[in-house]
């Protein structure tokens, strides 16, 4: 596993001031201690390799080729699986007699156009079904390791587990095998975009073929009876493309989620417990002193008035709820420093404030938050009594 992050080993206390209108679920990492770029502007896809084979028989029938005879039509799915199967009906394409004219010519130019993509259409669907198919075996795969760690996490494990790592890091494989499950069906839903462009171009063909002179009575028949398959199997063809976006916006969507989850799982495994006792624990549940604050507040107040302050869990309550109602949200971290005293205590109240906001800046990247989203500042405050961080969202 790449970045593995290191303990910071502090412990603070805090008093919490919430913004009524923050709240914004965490981002997570592709790596433990790295933030995803898919939820703080990145793109949500990997560049993986393609899915693994999920080795599914195909029942397909293909369709009936020009120039041959005819025959029933047989549902394009495939047997057994773990998603739902896509069911598309190949159309019969029918062969028609060659009358000699220039017209007939014509015709059996795009009726050999149409049934290439009867045959791709066929092709296509069973593409669909085995990449679903093999996006719910990951997803299964994932599904169990994070269940396994958050597990012995609820139970109580030791700090940096080796072997939680080595199940989130199993979890990971899996995740990142959804993504390139992602660019699969990305390419496929190219494939599929092209082919219901040929059949809008062999549509019009066949329309303007009919005022076309030299034509016998023939002629017109089979252009009727192929215009009337290719307008069936481009509704096939646009049913295809639909299922195909409908499972990318579904699978974006759940690994863009189970990004952030793994980032929380990863800053848990770290610390050996669960921030708010699971992923995705809300302000309200946390403990040490939450309380809700008027606007133009800070979303948090971190108070250093004695040594081990415990304000780990309190922080990413306060982020996640803040992050869940603005995801694009950035966060001011200040340090605030008292005025009292000699000069020279002055001087060294500002640096401890220092310290301790650059200790939550290295908590919150732990939490998932980008480095990029944060900003640091400095400021004094005479009514302060010790150092304080304050964390705004701006």
């Amino acid at each position: 596993m790449r970045g593995f992050p290191a303990k910071t080993g502090l412990k603070r206390s805090l008093f919490l001031a919430f913004s009524l209108t923050a709240g914004l679920s965490l981002a997570a990492c592709s790596d433990i201690g790295s933030t995803i770029d898919s939820l703080f502007g990145g793109d949500t896809q990997a560049d993986a390799g393609p899915p693994p084979d999920a080795g599914v028989a195909s029942n397909t029938a293909p369709p009936t080729t020009a120039g041959a005879p005819p025959t029933a039509s047989a549902p394009v799915a495939s047997s057994g699986g773990l998603a739902p199967m896509v069911t598309i009906m190949p159309v019969a394409i029918e062969a028609g007699a060659d009358t000699g004219t220039a017209v007939n010519k014509t015709i059996q130019t795009v009726r050999a156009q149409v049934s290439g993509l009867e045959g791709k259409l066929a092709a296509n669907a069973q593409r669909l079904n085995d990449l679903r198919n093999s996006g719910a075996a990951s997803a299964s795969s994932y599904q169990g390791s994070k269940a396994q760690i958050t597990t012995r996490l609820q139970v109580g494990t030791t700090k940096g587990n080796p072997e939680l790592v080595s199940q989130w890091n199993i979890a990971q494989t899996s995740l990142d095998a959804m993504a390139g499950n992602i660019n699969a069906l990305n390419a496929l839903g190219t494939d599929v975009s092209n082919d219901s462009s040929n059949a809008h171009f062999a549509l019009d063909q066949i329309g303007a073929t009919f005022n076309v002179s030299g034509a016998v009575d023939e002629d017109h028949r089979q252009l009727s009876l192929l215009q009337d398959e290719t307008s069936q199997t481009l509704v096939m063809i646009d049913r295809l493309l639909s299922e195909v976006s409908d499972a990318v916006q579904r699978q974006t969507s759940y690994v863009a989620n189970e990004r952030g989850s793994l980032t929380v799982l990863a800053g848990a495994i770290k610390n050996g417990e669960l921030y708010g006792g699971t992923p995705g624990v809300t302000a309200s549940s946390a403990t040490g002193g939450v309380q809700l604050s008027s606007a133009g507040t800070p979303l948090v107040v971190i108070r250093f008035d004695h040594p081990g302050v415990d304000y780990q869990q309190v922080l990413y309550a306060a982020l996640n709820q803040a992050l869940q109602s603005r995801p694009n949200a950035g966060f001011e971290v200040v340090a605030v420093s008292p005025t009292r005293g000699t000069a020279a205590s002055v001087q060294i109240a500002q640096t401890t404030a220092k310290r301790h906001a650059q200790e939550v800046m290295r908590s919150m990247t732990d939490m998932g938050v980008p480095a990029a989203r944060m900003g640091v500042a400095s400021a004094t405050d005479p009514g302060a009594a010790d150092s304080e961080v304050r964390v705004f969202v701006r």
